[in-house]
């Protein structure tokens, strides 16, 4: 069998006339010696990374595989490109293309890069032997512009894997504030928000407005920005023309939605009530929604407004939940108070908040109507004397009449 040609770039110098080869490289006994040595310099890389690298001593033989084959691809593909400085070649590929994209997972970002330090320091401090007499500098300045190539390969591959883990929390938070926000939140939403870092704060509110225009992912990222200025944890999200805000870590909803108002465009901010997990962030939406579609009714509310304050708009534009909450937490402690209250309550709302006409019309002293109108607001939390929770008072009054009237109500 006759013997193989010897290959004409490495052997002669020079390529053959008329060939059209490839010329014969420059430094041809440099890249003999390189490409020898190669399996020596990755042996000595991943010794000298199991020396002074306590992060790959402890982790698992298949991943230290991995890192092994990582170093062994980066040092043949050095050899590539010294071979030829002038081809295209993506180096992010040679390199880390020989491992799992899981190993982006497995070692952060600062243990590739000092993964990829010690593998360059290994092969600088080879040079002089690798390299053929008189050409220490040229592999020396060849291996300085290889280094920046790794560099940006490395930061080319981790920010792939950070776009894409991005793009797949945002379609999973997504999921989170839909669930929540159509009542459909279950152990699965929860699960899910902890993959999302969610640590299960104990006090929860959701806070509703406006979305504005342009990029989402902008708006987005400027309510973490907030949240993360008041020490908030959040999961949200813009969900056709509404901005969502599932925040925990606070039991003060309206302090809450003042931290993230900014954000929002221009129109009401509703903040829901805290509830005490994810489960039940449900009825925190629910109430925050039913206040945004109120809002439009108190043209003086605040911004941010609770929920809550909305009640009785809220009650009027059908939304059961605030009807049963006017009910249960007024006319009801009212009703069990003794009738007095009611009587005093209804027929000072009638003469116009006068103390002096529900006293004649009750019979009573004025200080008798002004001590029971105190009971009035210490047994349900709202003022008969201010004009806005005499509103509430009232809706409560007429509601309870009419659950009264009706049981079927």
């Amino acid at each position: 069998m006759p013997e193989p040609a010897a290959n004409p770039s490495l052997d002669s110098g020079a390529a053959p006339a008329g060939s059209g080869a490839r010329p014969a490289h420059p430094h041809v006994a440099t890249l003999k010696r390189l490409e020898k040595s190669s399996g020596s310099l990755a042996a000595q890389a991943i010794a000298r990374m199991d020396e002074t690298l306590p992060w790959y001593r402890a982790m698992p033989p298949e991943n230290r595989s991995w890192i092994g084959l990582v170093a062994q691809a980066g040092i043949a593909a050095f050899t590539e490109w010294f071979r030829h400085p002038d081809a295209p070649q993506a180096i992010s590929t040679d390199v880390f293309g020989t491992a799992p994209r899981e190993l982006t997972r497995a070692i952060t970002l600062r243990q590739t890069v000092e993964m990829v330090r010690t593998t360059i320091e290994v092969m600088e401090s080879a040079i002089d032997e690798v390299a053929a007499p008189g050409d220490e500098s040229v592999l020396r300045e060849a291996l300085l512009v290889y280094a920046r190539e790794i560099a940006f390969a490395t930061a080319q591959v981790y920010a792939q894997a950070a776009e894409a883990r991005g793009a797949w929390d945002a379609r999973l938070e997504s999921l989170v504030v839909n669930a929540v926000l159509s009542g459909e939140a279950d152990e699965g939403a929860v699960s899910r928000a902890a993959a999302l870092g969610w640590n299960s704060p104990e006090h929860v509110c959701v806070v509703l407005g406006t979305a504005p225009d342009g990029d989402s992912e902008l708006t987005v990222e400027a309510i973490r920005r907030a949240a993360r200025h008041a020490k908030l944890q959040v999961l949200t999200g813009v969900l056709g023309d509404r901005l969502v805000v599932i925040a925990g870590g606070s039991d003060n909803p309206l302090a809450v939605a003042k931290a993230l108002i900014g954000p929002y465009a221009a129109g009401p901010v509703v903040a829901g009530p805290v509830v005490p997990d994810l489960l039940a962030a449900t009825r925190s939406a629910q109430a925050a929604a039913a206040g945004l579609k109120a809002c439009s009714a108190w043209q003086d509310a605040p911004r941010p407004a609770l929920a809550d304050d909305l009640l009785p708009e809220r009650a009027i534009a059908g939304d059961p939940a605030a009807r049963e909450q006017l009910v249960e937490e007024i006319y009801r402690p009212l009703e069990e108070a003794g009738s007095a209250l009611l009587e005093t309550l209804s027929v000072y709302l009638e003469q116009a908040s006068s103390l002096e006409g529900a006293a004649r019309m009750l019979f009573v002293h004025p200080n008798t109507v002004r001590y029971r109108l105190r009971r009035v607001t210490d047994v349900t939390g709202w003022s008969p004397s201010d004009v806005r929770s005499a509103f509430t008072l009232r809706i409560a009054l007429i509601l309870g009449r009419l659950a009264d009237g009706d049981p079927q109500s």
